[in-house]
């Protein structure tokens, strides 16, 4: 089991695979990485057992540091840049209908954004300068590298609280919720990276503000791309530029569906100090489906990631007293996109165990949950 999980991990380059091999079949063949990620992955996350073991206590130290999984994650970035200039490649030259162009702009997306942005999630943890940087390199890709500045200064701080735009409200819409952590997700980074540089005496407006280069960054990549391209084509791809920012809109934008599934619901208490409760695997959604745990590098045991955001994607735990997605990332996206049957689905779980969880809490105490209820 230990090595299958090993190379299980690799899975995550078949979704290149199959949109290049979809593109060159042609036609509705297209959907095949639209199948694989929302159908197929459902059904194997479904019929295989959930995976709940962990590393044992005595290996962690040698697991996290094994090069096999960094590895990987240092693959895909140059997998991820190479197909997206095959993408500018494909759109420059070849005459596509409204529906394969829609097909393989989304296509595009979930190898960007499905996988893309859980590796940059993963490696913007780190405290290498190397990793920082392809997980920089991987949201430009995505037109997204504010996330690098809020999610590790912002959400990881205030997850669970009123004050997270990244943390989904009880019975709040997904569409609802996707306008407000876009927005304030960048708003928040551009505060964040103010008083940083405030801190350091530099101001605001200074090239040393990451917001400023990484607003830049994108449009310059973008820029070059269709400068080449323009001068193979012999005429001004204005394709290229529409494809990429199209496509980065679709894989934020499924980055915001997993942010709402992870959260959904949650809140930390606010203690007498004013302060909230430590962040525990309470706070977050747990899911320990085998296969959609291959292609996320482990993302849905979030739980364990939010209580230790330092621990590496190979090492992170199942908790059991988490709270339990019922199926994993695939089929919890699709559900999320329609509010009604997220809301019968989902807030029923989330009341039984919030029920549980206080009950329990109760039994620790030595107090009669009836008297207190």
């Amino acid at each position: 089991m230990k090595h299958l999980k090993k190379i299980g991990f690799y899975s995550v380059f078949i979704l290149p695979i199959l949109l290049m091999f979809g593109f060159y079949l042609g036609g509705w063949n297209l959907l095949i990485i639209h199948a694989f990620v929302f159908i197929l992955v459902p059904v194997m996350d479904y019929l295989i057992q959930t995976d709940r073991t962990n590393v044992p206590e005595t290996e962690i130290s040698e697991v996290s540091k094994e090069k096999f999984y960094s590895l990987v994650t240092f693959i895909w970035v140059y997998v991820q840049l190479g197909i997206l200039v095959w993408g500018f490649s494909v759109i420059s030259s070849t005459t596509l209908s409204f529906a394969e162009w829609l097909a393989f702009s989304t296509g595009m997306a979930l190898v960007t954004g499905g996988v893309g942005i859980t590796v940059a999630h993963e490696l913007g943890h780190k405290a290498e300068k190397l990793e920082q940087f392809y997980s920089k390199v991987l949201l430009m890709t995505v037109c997204y590298m504010h996330f690098f500045i809020e999610h590790n200064r912002g959400h990881h701080v205030r997850v669970a609280t009123s004050d997270d735009p990244a943390t989904s409200r009880f019975g709040e819409t997904f569409y609802s919720f996707w306008w407000r952590s876009v927005k304030d997700g960048f708003i928040s980074a551009i505060h964040l990276e103010e008083e940083k540089l405030q801190k350091k005496g530099v101001p605001s407006w200074s090239f040393q503000n990451q917001m400023i280069q990484f607003v830049l960054a994108p449009i310059i990549f973008v820029g070059f791309f269709a400068l080449i391209f323009s001068l193979i084509q012999n005429r001004f791809v204005w394709e290229v530029p529409i494809f990429f920012f199209v496509q980065s809109f679709f894989a934020f934008s499924l980055l915001e569906l997993v942010n709402y599934i992870e959260h959904y619901g949650m809140s930390r208490k606010l203690l007498p100090n004013g302060r909230y409760e430590k962040v525990t695997p309470l706070h977050s959604w747990n899911a320990s489906h085998m296969v959609s745990n291959f292609l996320l590098f482990q993302l849905q045991r979030h739980s364990d990631h939010h209580a230790f955001a330092y621990k590496r994607y190979q090492i992170l735990n199942h908790y059991d007293e988490s709270p339990q997605l019922p199926q994993g990332y695939s089929a919890m996206i699709i559900l999320a996109l329609f509010p009604a049957l997220w809301f019968k689905v989902m807030d029923k779980r989330l009341e039984e165990w919030k029920k549980r969880t206080w009950v329990e809490e109760l039994s620790i105490k030595n107090l009669n949950p009836t008297e207190n209820y």
